[in-house]
């Protein structure tokens, strides 16, 4: 590690730059400010929030499916019909496994969540059932 950060950051402004290559003189310019500002560090945050301006614009719903099985890949697209037809949007989805499910789904899309599985279903019952009898 260098010494004095001022050196450092512009070494690395300079290793971004020379990395970009051919790229798009804006491309380099933000490189090196990214690398100025010292948040070289966070481009993988810059990168998916890009991604995630660009989904946006494309209307594109990125979704995490959870299921307590794997999925076959017909079930998986059955699914995804389903949910870009009540949205109304292109659905990018990746897929989890959660055997503590015992059944059903729960679908994240950013900050909504639908819980339909088993386990989701017995913790609101027992819920209701809990404050029922206060």
């Amino acid at each position: 590690m260098l010494e004095n950060p001022e050196v450092d950051t512009r070494v690395k402004a300079d290793v971004l730059a020379r990395i970009a290559g051919g790229a798009d003189e804006v491309v380099v310019n933000f490189l090196r400010l990214v690398a100025e500002k010292g948040r070289a560090g966070e481009l993988e945050e810059i990168v998916a929030e890009l991604d995630a301006l660009v989904a946006a614009e494309q209307r594109i719903l990125d979704v995490e499916l959870t299921t307590a099985t794997e999925l076959s890949d017909v079930e998986f697209g059955r699914i995804l019909g389903r949910i870009e037809s009540a949205s109304g949007r292109k659905v990018q989805a990746s897929r989890k496994v959660d055997t503590d499910l015992i059944g059903g789904i729960v679908l994240q899309a950013g900050s909504m969540r639908l819980d339909a599985s088993v386990r989701g279903r017995l913790e609101r019952l027992r819920h209701d059932l809990t404050h029922a009898r206060s």
